[in-house]
């Protein structure tokens, strides 16, 4: 394991620590200010996560989304491979993916304008501490060669930290949207 790794493992273990507190203490109103970031963006192609572990829940926000326009959720195609996104509903069908998340039981991809990204810890700067695979990082880079795409981390205001350790691969986010507010760090 290289330095970077190392240091970015224990980064994830002490966000692992910090995260679960925060999630036992949230309460149905966490996706409020998502829910008015999306309202700006009504009927653009918008990919949510289905929330695994202690993460934030963007599924309230994500069913207001689709009445609007089409919702997905990531669907993991393979290791070292760019996610792929499914059409979501809130009374769709779905399955166990992998890493424990849900994804709809009948794919129906499309690429997505607006990606919401989970996350472990985060920066004010747009600096994302994710879970070590990659996916997003490459789905966003392979995303933004095609045409301009807003990511938007999703996390509790309490994963935020001052620093990070980072790779050139590592995507920057464009907001960051928490159960407390809004931050956007495109300047």
């Amino acid at each position: 394991m290289t330095d970077l790794a190392a240091i970015k493992d224990a980064a994830r273990k002490a966000s692992f620590a910090r995260r679960s507190p925060l999630f036992k203490a949230a309460n149905a109103a966490q996706a409020g200010y998502l829910s008015e970031v999306l309202a700006g963006y009504r009927g653009v192609p918008l990919s949510g996560f289905m929330p695994i572990r202690t993460e934030i829940d963007p599924c309230p926000a994500m069913a207001e989304a689709s009445a609007h326009g089409p919702v997905g959720v990531p669907v993991i195609t393979g290791a070292n491979q760019p996610l792929r996104f499914s059409r979501w509903t809130p009374e769709g069908a779905m399955i166990a993916g992998p890493f424990g998340a849900k994804i709809p039981e009948t794919d129906d991809f499309f690429d997505p304008e607006i990606v919401i990204v989970p996350l472990l810890a985060f920066t004010r700067k747009g600096d994302r501490l994710g879970y070590g695979g990659g996916f997003y990082d490459r789905t966003l880079e392979q995303l933004r060669a095609r045409r301009a795409t807003l990511a938007i981390g999703f996390a509790f205001a309490g994963q935020e930290v001052d620093a990070l350790p980072l790779e050139p691969t590592d995507q920057p986010l464009d907001l960051i949207v928490t159960e407390a507010g809004v931050i956007d760090v495109r300047g």
